[in-house]
């Protein structure tokens, strides 16, 4: 039996709204698609660029890019991100709209982000859309 994750509204490039079910957060890293793209398949080392809301699950959103208007690039898949983006996001295609529901384990660990408000508990629920690599 699959985890129940989290609704997203909205399609690629829109910002999401999240709606949490009433069970507990899985204790794994999970990842859906929420809408397949059609370009480039994600490799360890790329320059990866997308745009992403992150919320605690059932609490407050962290950060999102779309309200910044701008996306954002990092090295994925080579521990420069958290390890639950370093998982979730190689083999994905360009294109594609992404939920991932990552463990702490997977996350910031249990020190947590204090300066984000991100407990070492929380499990982190990320809508992220993969738009290009540089």
């Amino acid at each position: 039996m699959s985890a129940i994750l989290p609704e997203a509204t909205g399609s690629f490039g829109e910002k999401p709204v999240l709606t949490f079910p009433a069970t507990p957060a899985p204790a794994e890293l999970e990842v859906v698609v929420l809408s397949q793209g059609d370009g480039a398949v994600v490799e360890a080392g790329d320059d990866l660029v997308v745009n992403y809301l992150g919320q605690t699950w059932g609490g407050a959103i962290f950060d999102n890019s779309y309200d910044r208007g701008s996306s954002i690039n990092f090295p994925i898949g080579v521990g420069a991100v958290i390890n639950g983006w370093d998982t979730g996001l190689v083999g994905r295609q360009i294109g594609s709209r992404l939920l991932l529901s990552v463990p702490p384990h997977d996350g910031y660990g249990p020190r947590g982000m204090p300066q984000a408000r991100i407990k070492g508990t929380d499990t982190l629920v990320f809508v992220v859309d993969i738009v290009a690599v540089n």
